[in-house]
């Protein structure tokens, strides 16, 4: 049997829950009806999925019929940019988001500007990762039809003042829809709570110990979004498709668990996580963390290691047992450097130098212990 690795890669995916595991078997194999049939198999399958709606509104501060189920948290938010109507009076209403959002987003919102020839302002982050509220303010104008700003940021952490950005957005922009990516919030956040000035709220269950391959979007009553799949009309003429069964009742499952337990874990992941980074900060020399800990999600430590590329050092720290990213898990492999960091002002070399460690309810002592092993001789045997 091999050595034990150090995982500490949590916001690209966290383990299955137990407890979602178990929730998921039952329709993954006897009861594997498709739910918009009439039957007893079917009707079975229907309950399920109802059941797990039902759960999921309430833990998200939604009515149930303003859950929407999708195939991850890259649907979620891409019906969220491409489904409602930004039509303005002259067709060309204008959109908004962050330039530090998840690729889901960013490169939906260009793409949706690019279609409708419509203008798309991409709104800067301060040095922590904040999203500049004088920026966003200047943005929202009254043309603006559409505001993406996340939650919290997936590569550096940052959670964003999400009732402050609603308030500049309702008075700057009152007809404007306010959509937040609350993938990397879910398992740190309230989302009910953090999230509720938002119309659209974007959820992806394999970062919370969901299963891969399901996600939610919250769309609020009074807000009307388009398809983008058509076929069966399900999910109230929103998202067509037969419903994943197992995969929602594993997400309502996961959910259910991550916020039952969440001030324990946030407690003890934020001790962890902070061993590592002061750890990192005395032991390697030209280390630097980005952002700051008071705004940032429990399990979100990025470091900056001068005079490496990040992508390296990934591969040298996977070879010595411990995973983690150069940055969004989406856009793994790519040479470029990352967006988000350059957004909060940051020169090119040290957006090509930074190191993603993320943790989770199952990261141990151990592992913090196995990083910090590991990562001086990793980044020394770069320089040299």
């Amino acid at each position: 049997m091999g050595a034990r690795r150090a995982y500490l890669d949590h916001a690209a995916s966290a383990p299955l829950l137990p407890e979602a595991r178990v929730a998921m078997e039952p329709y993954l194999a006897a009861a594997f009806g498709n739910p918009s049939g009439a039957h007893v198999e079917a009707r079975r399958a229907r309950r399920a999925v109802d059941d797990a709606r039902d759960q999921m509104a309430e833990l998200l501060g939604a009515d149930p019929g303003e859950v929407v189920f999708t195939s991850g948290g890259t649907e979620a938010d891409n019906l969220a940019v491409f489904g409602p109507e930004i039509g303005g009076t002259d067709g060309k209403a204008a959109l908004v988001c962050t330039a530090i959002e998840h690729p889901a987003v960013l490169a939906a919102c260009r793409e949706r500007a690019r279609l409708s020839d419509a203008p798309l302002r991409e709104v800067g982050a301060t040095k922590d990762g904040l999203v500049d509220l004088e920026e966003l303010a200047d943005a929202c104008r009254p043309d603006v039809a559409l505001v993406s700003v996340m939650s919290a940021n997936n590569e550096v952490g940052t959670i964003q003042p999400l009732d402050a950005v609603a308030e500049v957005v309702r008075r700057r922009a009152p007809r404007a829809v306010l959509h937040t990516d609350a993938v990397q919030a879910a398992p740190w956040l309230d989302v009910a709570d953090h999230a509720a000035a938002a119309d659209l709220v974007s959820l992806s269950a394999h970062k919370f110990g969901g299963p891969k391959g399901v996600g939610a979007l919250v769309v609020r009553s009074g807000v009307t979004v388009r398809p983008l799949l058509f076929g069966g009309g399900q999910e109230r003429e929103r998202r067509s498709g037969t419903t994943n069964v197992a995969g929602v009742v594993g997400m309502a499952a996961a959910l259910a668990v991550t916020a039952r337990r969440r001030d324990r874990v946030n407690a003890a992941v934020t001790r962890r996580r902070d061993r590592l980074g002061d750890g990192l900060l005395r032991g390697v020399p030209g280390a630097a963390e980005t952002g700051d800990r008071e705004t940032r999600t429990p399990g979100h430590l990025h470091v900056r290691f001068a005079g490496i590329e990040s992508e390296a050092l990934v591969v040298l720290l996977d070879e010595a047992g411990v995973a983690v990213s150069a940055g969004s898990s989406c856009s793994s492999g790519a040479t470029e450097p990352s967006h988000v960091l350059l957004a909060m002002g940051l020169d090119l070399s040290e957006a090509q130098s930074g190191i993603r460690f993320s943790l989770g309810p199952e990261t141990t002592d151990a592992d913090v212990d196995a990083a910090l092993a590991a990562v001086p001789g990793a980044v020394a045997r770069l320089r040299d």
